[in-house]
């Protein structure tokens, strides 16, 4: 497990293998760019809304979910179309089970076109993930930092800069003690496109 940098410190923090695990070179250079050109090209992108406060607002990124059937899926109160596995990322899925363990039916892509798209502090606990999720992220394209922080105590933020062609798996209790996000960032950014595999469970009726 590679270390994490404390915020501006010489400090490192090494956060324990039940809640992260962390491959650099999972993908080769060469197939993940590949993936990201095709992805960027071919995947119907759109740009959600979300309430915050009394205001309804753009997400700062867009998005994409992919996953078994052709059933919606409904997280955290939105309700998501799902588009059928592309063979790319259906094979993708299978090199992650195959080398993890677990098992996922989804997909949810991320594009963050520039360093003004991001995402907030955030914790993914939606019951539809069932309780402890499993999520293994996939980074493609340009370096951004992941950042980490208690849930009840932030004083102490941790960062691990997510490498092209990189695999993040989440387990354990992270999502229950842990939030996370993608800054904003001043400097030149180029695109990076985050896939995070899950295992959505249907809903009860």
């Amino acid at each position: 497990m590679d270390q994490l940098s404390l915020f501006n410190s010489e400090d490192y923090f090494r956060f324990p293998t039940e809640l992260l695990e962390y491959t650099e070179h999972f993908m080769p250079d060469d197939e993940a760019s590949q993936l990201e050109e095709l992805l960027i090209r071919t995947v119907p992108w759109k740009q959600r809304t979300q309430k915050m406060y009394d205001k309804t607002v753009l997400t700062p990124r867009l998005t994409a979910w992919y996953g078994d059937g052709s059933k919606n899926y409904r997280l955290g109160g939105n309700d998501f179309k799902v588009n059928p596995w592309l063979p790319e990322l259906s094979a993708l899925k299978q090199q992650i089970e195959k080398s993890s363990g677990y098992r996922f039916n989804s997909v949810l892509l991320n594009l963050y076109r520039d360093g003004n798209d991001s995402v907030a502090w955030h914790r993914d606990k939606e019951s539809e993930l069932g309780n402890r999720p499993v999520i293994a992220s996939v980074s493609l394209g340009q370096v951004r930092n992941f950042d980490f922080r208690k849930a009840d105590d932030h004083r102490n933020k941790y960062s691990l800069p997510l490498q092209h062609g990189s695999l993040l798996i989440m387990k354990g209790d992270l999502q229950l003690n842990w939030e996370h996000r993608i800054a904003k960032s001043v400097k030149p950014m180029k695109p990076r496109i985050n896939l995070t595999f899950r295992l959505v469970h249907e809903e009860k009726g």
